[in-house]
Formats: C-alpha cells, structure tokens, sequence
C-alpha cells in the first residue's frame, strides 16, 4: 500500500477526532435502545433493521456532514445516491454493525465509521459500547483499542479461526488438526477487530460484505499488522460504484496466505 502524501495524510488526523466524537455518541443512543425491544423491520424480507439503527444513522448523518458538508455519504441505513461519487472523500458508515446480535442482546456489535478517499480508508473507528471498547487507525499510524496499541497474534501451534465452517473444511489437510473455530460473531466488523486485537487468528468472510460492513476495521487490521484479501489477493477498495464484496480473508502471515488460497479457489 503506498504511503500517502503529506496533505492527505494532514486530513485523515483531521477526521479522526470527529469520527470518534460522532462514533461515541451514535454509540450513546444505540445503548438506549440495547436490551429494550426496539422496533424491528425486516429488509428485503430478510435482513432486520431497528429504531435503534435508523436514530444512530440519523445522527451521524447529521453530524458528519454538517461538519464536512463535501464529502460522499454510504451507509446502510440510507438509500444510496450516486451523487457521492463525484465526492473527493466519503463516509462509509454502519450505524450498528451486527443488528441481529444486538436485537438478541449480545454485546459484540458496533458503529462502523470510515472515511475513505480514491478507494482507500482514510481513518477508520469503531465504537463498541456494550463491550466499553473503541478502535481507531490512521494509515501508518498504528491501530488502537480505548488508547492502547493492538497487534494481530503471533503465531502458535493452535490456530482459531472465524468464518463458515464449510470454507474452514477447505483448509489444506497439513492445516487441520491445528484448527479451532472460534465461536460466531455477528458482527463482521467486531471479528475483524478481533484478528486486529490477537483474539483470533484469521477469519474467512462468506461472499456479500458491503463496504459498511469492513471499512473501518480493513484499516484497523492492517494498522495491526493484518490484512482483508479478496479472491485475487488484493485489498478491497471502497465507495466506489459496487459496495458488495466477494469472498474475503482476514489474518496475517503465512495463515493468512493458506485462507486466501482457498477462496482463491472458489467458484465466482
């Protein structure tokens, strides 16, 4: 990934302390609502979305943009507009990453703020407030959780690993008997945090994450020492006219290597 100049550089630190004030209070009214029963719709008859979702949308709309009325504006709470992509920088924003975990009460769930310029992200955030965490990364400043510095997991003889156990399956056989697979995380964003932060491993990421979904937490990982790969080996890119992503792996060094092997397998 090649360094950014020094302007764009000067700008992501300039966004970073709005993201995180904005994040923090998004995360403020989610709380509200945590635990209570919020009014739940159900998108494309599938997908569940609550009163939660839309306040905190509504809110970092309101807030990021009348802060930096110039950028692009993605989220998965509003109806997209292709205006955006006339925009220099964007916002790349998940309300409450994970909903379906948060409407069943579990904790790791989180807002999802990103600013990302010409497909890159710029400064990343990710406020967990049922877990009292936050992650924030600027490129080539290091990844952060509540202040500290965070790094992926050293390599060790047993290897945990998130994702769909039939991609798990499709790890070579030398791989296998190392394997545990951690526990599902609803939230795609809080189990990249997670190989970021050396809580697991690695991670496989079924076909259908949207831009939303891992914006922030690519940064985060990467920051960590990490890496978010998709089936030809390269780093997603962002905001730009498609915002849903194949199949993707997350991890580092040579694991991180054998699960971009077996997506780089895959059909489609």
């Amino acid at each position: 990934m090649p360094e950014l100049d020094p302007v764009t550089a000067a700008g992501a630190g300039e966004d970073l302390p709005l993201l995180r004030d904005a994040a923090r209070e998004a995360g403020v009214i989610a709380m509200r609502y945590f635990g209570k029963n919020p009014q739940v719709w159900m998108k494309d008859g599938t997908s569940p979305v609550s009163e939660a979702d839309h306040a905190a949308d509504a809110y970092l709309r309101e807030t990021l943009l009348a802060a930096r009325p110039d950028y692009g504006w993605l989220s998965e709470e509003t109806a997209d507009d292709p205006a955006r992509l006339a925009a220099r920088r964007t916002f790349v924003v998940d309300p409450i990453d994970g909903t379906r975990g948060f409407l069943e009460g579990l904790r790791s769930w989180c807002v999802s703020v990103a600013v990302v310029e010409d497909g890159r992200t710029l400064a990343g955030v990710l406020e967990c407030p049922a877990r009292e965490e936050t992650y924030w990364a600027l490129p080539g400043g290091g990844a952060f959780r509540n202040g500290k510095p965070i790094a992926v997991r050293r390599p060790t003889a047993t290897v945990e690993i998130g994702g769909l156990k039939q991609l798990i399956d499709l790890m070579p056989a030398q791989w296998q008997s190392r394997l545990q697979r951690a526990p599902h995380i609803p939230s795609l964003a809080y189990r990249l945090a997670m190989v970021a932060n050396g809580t697991l491993d690695a991670t496989f990421v079924k076909p259908n994450a949207h831009d939303w979904d891992i914006a922030a937490a690519d940064l985060i990982l990467r920051e960590a020492g990490g890496a978010l790969l998709d089936q030809n080996g390269r780093a997603p890119r962002y905001a730009g006219e498609v915002i849903r992503h194949g199949a993707l792996v997350a991890g580092s060094g040579e694991l991180l290597a054998v699960l971009a092997g077996v997506i780089a397998g895959l059909d489609g």
